[in-house]
């Protein structure tokens, strides 16, 4: 799985979108559906993100 910043991941109806790619971590953004504000920035590890997201689906970025 290859993280970028920008990429917006979907679980269902909450989306998760980064907004800083690091080494050791990742800072995103979170909301719980597409209509919903999104969340304060939170700061976790690469390997906290990718179990976040497990079996989310990454949004093309051309919608």
């Amino acid at each position: 799985m290859k993280l970028k910043q920008g990429q917006i991941w979907m679980k269902g109806t909450e989306s998760y979108r980064i907004t800083e790619w690091a080494r050791m971590t990742i800072k995103y953004k979170y909301a719980k559906d597409p209509d919903c504000e999104e969340s304060e920035v939170i700061e976790v590890s690469k390997k906290e993100f990718c179990r976040l997201i497990k079996g989310a689906v990454l949004q093309d970025p051309e919608k």
